[in-house]
């Protein structure tokens, strides 16, 4: 009997087998992916404080602390500590609780034996801030449950688990509903869904606000790092692949290699037939291609490149068909850079023709790796007839980063005539990335510095542990905190602000494509850039402005590269370098 069992196992091994190599090679390469980036795991986190409970409630809310205290998900028969909750027809008990930063998740309701063995209905609301989490679902303010519920009516059993809730949050308020209702919970406890790995990548100087800066954008794109790559965790929990960009150079920059990237990059692509743009946007296609670029130059696998090589030259060859006889791009579809440049049609312009510069750039390296010289020759010679016509940006530092980026106009004149002007003014939370690369190449490095301080820290200043979809410094007068109900007085900064599809509580306080200062700080402040696929050379070239010192790792293939910069009393930086086996440094 046993030899008959095994023979049947044995025989459906050979089977399974031979069905798996029966698959086509990039079919079984994405199942291979697929395979292997179900790897979120989730923790359990007790609330930091209670911020809030029900006024004049004394007598119906009792031992509220016991929720701060550590839980083990254990419902018992001891019944012993509990907080309990007891409505009456005129007073239903609420509770706020504090997690303390910003979660991708639910939560957990751990419950006692009260007197009614019956479940118990409670009201939850998720909020990315305080008063979010204190909103009613309606539209004066805009709190929705779009992409993920935030605000839902559930049923806990007696003496019982209840696990509940998939979205972005970091305070979670509870109300007893019916009357005359009495409510026991040993233990509310946030589940926290995310991708346990380390932060191979690091940075730390002199500059306190900054390390924070660097280490909050780290954390809002790996809150991101659900199944696919998403742009936000609360709303927007999809794979907008022009958002991305910042994203997978944060990435590399923190994380090194994820299959998290080319899992979503696939998923564009499957779900975007040419002569289809991804995302309905085409330079959303056109960003996918300096995606490919950037994660090949990181992570030099060619194997995966290779994967793309029919629809790569497909999509280039639909762009490059888009250049009219003034070598003007005239790319159809959705024309977007980003939001708060979307209404200036001469701005949108000036930008995609140097994006287009930027993706035919990319997309000539990528066809030379690919040997496919035809496509190569056909992109050098796009390029060069889009360098005859240079639009105006006018006063969109949006476009003006990107023609400084692609070459179209000189950096230098850039940063003075447009992004430099007035500071941090108009910048935006996704763009401000390509502001801070355009500040960059014009050599502006302490100009970036100032931009980064100012811009992300005052997110962080008013309690944001994540970056957020938009910001505007025009906010900021008399505005409260998010991690605090608003006083009396002071403006309500995530309900009163917002435009476009973002407006009030509908607006992302963790928006991956906000997170740029990360890679940016790596490049240009720590000095790190790749020069050739996989890492295998990088140029080390640190720019510390006003910094006394900066040190940090950076992920590569053969290993972590560890610099440390060091500002010497005569001006020059003293750099110390360990490199892994396998990595050239140019220095």
């Amino acid at each position: 009997m046993v030899k008959y069992f095994t023979s049947i196992v044995i025989v459906l091994l050979i089977i399974i087998n031979s069905a798996w190599a029966q698959l086509p090679p990039v079919f079984s390469a994405e199942r291979s992916r697929e395979a292997t980036t179900t790897s979120t795991t989730r923790r359990y986190l007790s609330p930091e404080k209670i911020l809030w409970k029900t006024p004049n409630a004394d007598i119906n809310i009792v031992n509220e602390k016991r929720l701060v205290q550590a839980g083990n998900g254990q419902a018992d028969l001891s019944n012993a500590n509990m907080c309990v909750l007891k409505s009456s027809k005129d007073l239903h008990p609420a509770l706020l609780l504090d997690f303390g930063k910003e979660l991708q998740g639910g939560l957990q309701l751990i419950t006692g034996m009260y007197p009614n063995h019956k479940p118990v209905r409670l009201r939850l609301r998720f909020g990315e801030s305080v008063s979010e989490a204190m909103s009613d679902v309606e539209p004066i303010h805009n709190a929705t449950n779009d992409h993920a519920m935030r605000d839902m009516i559930v049923e806990v059993p007696w003496l019982g688990k209840l696990e509940v809730g998939n979205t972005g949050f970091r305070f979670v308020r509870i109300d007893l509903i019916d009357d005359n209702i009495e409510l026991q919970l040993k233990e509310v406890r946030a589940i926290f869904n995310f991708r346990d790995i380390p932060y191979v990548g690091s940075f730390h100087s002199s500059d306190s606000l900054l390390n924070k800066i660097w280490l909050t954008g780290a954390y809002t794109v790996h809150l991101n790092m659900q199944d696919y790559l998403w742009d936000g965790i609360k709303r927007d929990r999809l794979v907008w692949m022009g958002d991305m960009h910042p994203e997978t150079s944060t990435i590399a920059a923190v994380f090194g290699n994820n299959p998290v990237v080319p899992k979503s990059l696939d998923l564009a692509r499957n779900i975007t037939p040419l002569p289809n743009y991804m995302n309905g946007m085409v330079p959303y296609s056109m960003w996918w291609i300096i995606i490919q670029h950037d994660w090949y130059m990181h992570n030099g696998d060619l194997v995966y490149l290779k994967e793309q090589k029919d629809y790569l030259k497909g999509l280039l060859n639909l762009l490059m068909s888009k250049i009219d006889k003034n070598n003007s791009e005239q790319l159809e579809g959705g024309r977007f850079l980003d939001w708060p440049s979307s209404e200036d049609p001469k701005a949108i312009h000036a930008g995609l023709q140097a994006l287009l510069v930027m993706t035919l750039n990319a997309g000539k390296e990528l066809s030379l790796i690919l040997k496919d010289q035809e496509t190569a020759k056909n992109c050098e010679k796009a390029v060069n007839r889009l360098k005859k016509n240079v639009p105006d940006p006018g006063q969109s530092k949006q476009a003006a980063a990107l023609l400084a980026i692609s070459g179209l106009m000189p950096a230098q004149q850039v940063n003075k005539e447009v992004i430099g002007v007035d500071g941090v003014k108009n910048f935006s939370t996704f763009y401000g990335y390509y502001m801070l690369q355009a500040k960059a190449k014009a050599g502006d490095y302490q100009g970036s510095l100032d931009a980064i301080r100012e811009f992300w820290g005052a997110m962080i200043k008013l309690g944001a542990t994540t970056f957020w979809e938009d910001f505007n410094m025009d906010w900021l007068p008399n505005a409260g905190r998010i991690d605090q109900l608003v006083p009396e007085g002071k403006k309500d900064i995530h309900s009163s602000y917002g435009a476009y599809c973002y407006i009030g509580f509908r607006l992302s306080l963790c928006h991956g494509w906000a997170a740029g200062p990360t890679p940016w700080l790596t490049e240009h402040v720590l000095g790190i850039k790749v020069m050739a696929p996989g890492c295998k050379e990088i140029k080390i070239e640190p720019h510390l402005g006003d910094l006394k010192f900066a040190e940090g790792t950076f992920p590569t293939p053969f290993g972590i590269l560890k610099v440390k910069h060091t500002k010497l009393t005569n001006g020059h930086i003293k750099s110390e370098i360990s490199a892994p086996k396998g990595v050239k440094i140019i220095h």
